[in-house]
Order: structure tokens, then sequence, then C-alpha cells
């Protein structure tokens, strides 16, 4: 089997714009008489601790979502386009073999990193051995095993097939040999002074903005836009009053009543795009804190979870739209994928039958309190960024909801960092998280039931799997879906996923993934919308730098 993608040679035209020159400086509210220059970004995740490491999930680069200007990847993947989804960036083509177990890339010529040092295939391959050699740095657990260079061609092998690994791998950035092979603990290196092949460096750093600025000799057509300053507001409310005065411009945040308190403020300009994607939200459960490690017990949580509640009230009906079938993948995106068995089998209330599980299955009840099989009340400790409003709120209703079986359970509200971290070792009980997205379920589960993701409770550098769960069937099941070399082995290994996760409801899925943000056209123009979805609007994606290199002035158009 083989499958090809080559670059198309009008790519500069594609990607690049009029290289504008700076005759003023965009302030948040400035008025679009004047050129801007300045893009404002926002996250509501709070004071950030410096952080530039680009492989490191809880650094300040990857929270923020600067680092997607200063480093690049081999390909654009967009996720929201079922058919031609992939954009050549530093690598100009590439072609699978061997059933997807080896990939050669071809590297652009003529670009250079920002230090101006030239950017060679030996950079590439370096960053992926950098990948092999460091289970730290490799997030996405992809297993490279051969990887070499010659001239322009950098030849990847794996020992499996890496069919549903493409999207990783094409998004995988690239960092320069010259200064990370003098990190003595690449995991753990804070880099100071990141050096990139993208269109921007590094200049300012705070706890609440950092500001990159446009380099020299980029090797595209330089961008419109000069300066980025990311901003890090306390919370959703902040980063709300934000882009409606016109501070931030562009963000990811949650906006319980958008039209009040966004849209309404300038409604030619303030806009909001959420495509969905097929990935999930819900409630990661400690499956390694008794009695949580019990099946039963988060099988009976599920069937009293309000998901109607969790969508109207805690994502105001429209920014993850609740999930229906109990597989927890979600429809109709994912419809083609359910097992025959599971078919229409929606989740439902049922507190009754939620407390004839429990009972059936060694728990009891002193009055109200429900107790596990030992005799002890079931409690459980949930953590939530005290910014993160919509999390917030399903937690809280979770939390109602698990009255009804006579569990007591708490909301802990704690900063973003602290939540990382606390999810990243295992120091919780229960969380509203995502799983990872992908043209199939495969990412969900994966994300979710994976034992080749899994780590101990103290142990950190997680990447999925946060739960703590392990099943040897569900990875088995994984294993086979992503090494099949045809479509019936392939269905017969999700149908037995979703078995498992049916009977063992590892996560309480609540609600569907999306790939949105909200962005004003005041002063910049080019973003992608529902006609024009060149690549999803969050700037903290991987797709974040294709927006960015595509926007424009607005007085200009």
């Amino acid at each position: 089997m083989r499958a090809k993608r080559t670059a198309a040679l009008a790519l500069a035209g594609i990607l690049s714009m009029a290289s504008l020159a700076a005759c003023s400086s965009s302030n948040s509210g400035a008025s679009n008489t004047a050129t801007p220059t300045v893009l404002n970004v926002g996250m509501p995740n709070g004071p950030q601790t410096e952080n530039n490491n680009p492989f490191v999930n809880t650094s300040a680069a990857r929270q923020s979502g600067y680092m997607r200007a200063i480093y690049e990847p081999l390909v654009m993947y967009n996720e929201i386009r079922s058919n031609d989804v992939t954009k050549p960036w530093l690598a100009s083509s590439w072609e699978w073999s061997d059933n997807y177990k080896k990939i050669v890339f071809t590297i652009r010529d003529n670009v250079t990193w920002s230090d101006g040092k030239p950017l060679t295939a030996e950079d590439v391959a370096y960053t992926f051995q950098l990948l092999r050699d460091n289970a730290g740095l490799n997030i996405d657990s992809v297993k490279y095993k051969d990887i070499s260079f010659e001239g322009n061609k950098v030849t990847l092998g794996f020992e499996g097939s890496q069919f549903v690994y493409q999207k990783k791998i094409f998004e995988q950035f690239i960092v320069p040999k010259h200064q990370w092979s003098t990190f003595s603990s690449p995991a753990t290196e804070t880099v100071k002074n990141p050096i990139g092949s993208g269109p921007y460096t590094l200049k300012t750093f705070t706890p609440q903005t950092v500001t990159v600025v446009a380099r020299d000799n980029y090797w595209q057509q330089a961008p419109a836009v000069k300066e980025i300053r990311y901003t890090s507001y306390n919370d959703n409310q902040a980063q709300t009053t934000a882009l409606a005065t016109g501070q931030a411009e562009w963000s990811y945040v949650f906006i319980p009543n958008p039209q009040a308190v966004y849209t309404s403020k300038d409604p030619k300009n303030y806009k909001l795009w959420f495509p969905s994607a097929l990935g999930v939200h819900g409630l990661v459960i400690n499956t390694k804190v008794a009695p949580w490690d019990n099946k039963y017990l988060r099988r009976a949580v599920s069937m009293v979870v309000n998901r109607d509640d969790i969508f109207t009230q805690g994502e105001a009906g429209y920014f993850y739209p609740k999930i229906e079938n109990i597989t927890g993948i979600p429809t109709p995106a994912g419809e083609p994928f359910i097992a025959p068995e599971f078919k229409g089998q929606n989740y439902k209330i049922d507190v009754a039958g939620a407390k004839k599980l429990l009972t059936d299955n060694g728990f009891s009840y002193q009055g109200e309190t429900l107790l596990d099989p030992t005799g002890k009340p079931v409690t459980l400790r949930t953590i939530v960024p005290s910014g993160w409003s919509d999390y917030v709120t399903n937690l809280e209703i979770i939390k109602d909801n698990l009255k009804g079986i006579g569990i007591e359970n708490t909301v802990d509200k704690i900063n973003q960092d602290a939540w990382g971290k606390a999810i990243d070792t295992g120091d919780f009980g229960g969380s509203m998280r995502w799983t990872n997205n992908g043209n199939t379920p495969y990412d969900i589960y994966q994300t979710i039931m994976d034992g080749a993701l899994y780590k101990p409770i103290g142990t950190g550098g997680t990447n999925g799997n946060y739960g703590r769960f392990e099943n040897a069937a569900a990875t088995a099941a994984l294993n086979t879906y992503a090494n099949a070399t045809d479509e019936a082995a392939r269905t017969a290994a999700m149908n037995e996923l979703q078995k498992i996760f049916v009977d063992e409801m590892p996560m309480i899925i609540t609600s569907e993934g999306n790939v949105g943000g909200q962005y004003s056209t005041k002063n910049w123009v080019g973003w992608p919308d529902e006609q024009n979805n060149y690549a999803p609007a969050q700037p903290t994606q991987e797709n974040a730098l294709d927006i960015i290199m595509s926007l424009k002035p607005a007085a200009a158009s």
C-alpha cells in the first residue's frame, strides 16, 4: 500500500499576503482607519510561569499558544475538512509505504532558523530522534523506530502501521539541533531563548503577557501581523470582558450568553465560530482510587448524570453539544462507527436503576448515604480551574446528580497551573477534561483507555489515560485498530472498544468537542469561518500559524 501527497507549487501564493509597512501600532481598541500591526490574543489561564518548552503540555508556550508562532510543523492538518485536509509546510512532499510503516519527507529548501542558521533535514531527523529517545518529550506517544536523513529527505520507520497517527506525525513541530543538543535534560528545559523557524521571535515574557515580534528573513512572505501579544486573563469572565471591549481580538473561551455579552457589542466585527470535532468532554475518573476502581460505581454515575442540564446550563446550549449514544461517540459525525448493538442506545437518567446496579454488586445504603463494599461512605473529590466557568457549572450539576444516589461530592476550584499538575500526576478523584480529536473515534478511546499511555499515580509526563485505566483487552483492540490492513479488521476492533467502554465506563462522557474560537474583524480580516473553513479557529491549535499568516489589515480590505 502506498499513499502520496505532493505540495502544490503555488504554496507561497496561497499562504502569503502583501507585506505592509507599519505606520502605527494597533492597540486594543484601535480604529481600523489606521493600518494595524499588532494582534492581541487572549486565553483564560491565569498567571503563567515562564516556560517556553514546546514539548511540555503545561508550559506557557503551549497553554497561551505562542509556540505556534515560533515553531512550525511539517504539514498543516485541517481536521474539520473531510477531503483535502493537509497543506505542505516545512515538508514540501511526503510518501507513505508498507501499510503506513514508513514515510519519507522531502524538506523544503531555503528555510532558516530565527538565528540565521539553515534548517536542514538533519534538524528534522534530530527532532524525531528526540521524541524517540526521550519519553518525556513524546507527548503523542508515537513509537518511532528507524530515523535517517540524506540530502533533503528524512525517512521514518515504525514497527507498526501509523494509519491512526498520521495527524500527529504531520503536525510535529521541528526544533534546531544546534540548540537542543546542548540541553542536558530536554524534558525539563525551560528554553529561555527559543529558536524556531516560524515568522516570530520571543520579545518579552511576563506572567500576564507574552509578546512575539516578526523576524527578518522568514522563508515565506513576511506576515502583515508584526507583533502578537498573548495575554493570560484570570478567568472566563475577564477574558470575555477583554473580547467585548476589544482588548483581546482572538480567543477560545466559554461565554455563557455570547449574544448578550459579546457579539451584540459590535455585531459587524465580533464573531464566533465553533465547528465540531470528533472528540469529547466529560468526567474523568481516577480509576486507581478506591472505590472508583469499581466499574459498577462508574456505570451508576453515568446513569444519573443529567447531560441535558450540562448542555443547556453548563454549556449555554451551544458550546459543547451533548453526547447521546452510550458509547460516547459523537453523532452524527461518528454514527458510521457505532456498533450495531449500540445503534439507537442513548443515555437516559435512571436513578432507580443506578441504585439497583450498586446494591446488586456489593454496595449498600445507610439511610441516604451510599456505602462501598467495605462499608465506607462513597465520596468523590473533583477539581477544576477556577476560571473555567462551564466546567465549574458542569461539576456542580454532577455534584447535585450524585446526591441522588447517596454520593458526597466536593468541587475544588484551583488555579490552572495546579490543575494541570494534578491531572498529570493523578492527584485527583475526578475532573472534567477533554480527549484528543481525530477522524475516527480511535483518538477518543485511546485518550481514555490506552494502556500504553498508563503511568502510575505520582508519575508525570502523562498525555492520555489520565484516569489511569488498565484493561489489556482495550489496549489490544486499540493496537489492532491502529495496525489493521483492512476496514473489516478495523470495524471489529472498534466494536470491541465500544463494548469495553460501555461495560467499564472509565470516563463519564457528557459532551462533544469543538475546535472553535472568537475573533474580531475590526482590525484584521482573513479569519476562517463556515464558508472558508481552511483551519480550526482556536489560537492554541497547530493551525494558528496558518491563520496568522492569512490575516491582513481590515483597513486595506
